[in-house]
């Protein structure tokens, strides 16, 4: 069995919601999105298989960990 190929995206948003994230792709197909939303002040996962392993997940949070920052962005108001 070969191993999966993952690739990850991170990507800005600024339409619907305000932030910043991380998308995992395995094999081509977008498994997991983890988003800070500035606007909002939240953090959240985005599962788009049926179900993921707890290794998956926890490699693509402190992936998001990694390559994003983790302050949110203040917004003079």
């Amino acid at each position: 069995m070969s191993q999966p190929k993952d690739r990850i995206v991170v990507a800005s948003d600024v339409n619907s919601r305000d932030g910043i994230g991380v998308e995992i792709y395995r094999d081509d197909e977008l498994v997991i999105e983890i988003f800070r939303d500035d606007t909002e002040k939240t953090r959240t996962v985005t599962v788009f298989k049926e179900s993921v392993t707890l290794e998956l997940m926890q490699e693509c949070i402190e992936i998001f960990k990694k390559e994003i920052p983790w302050d949110f962005i203040e917004y003079d108001e």
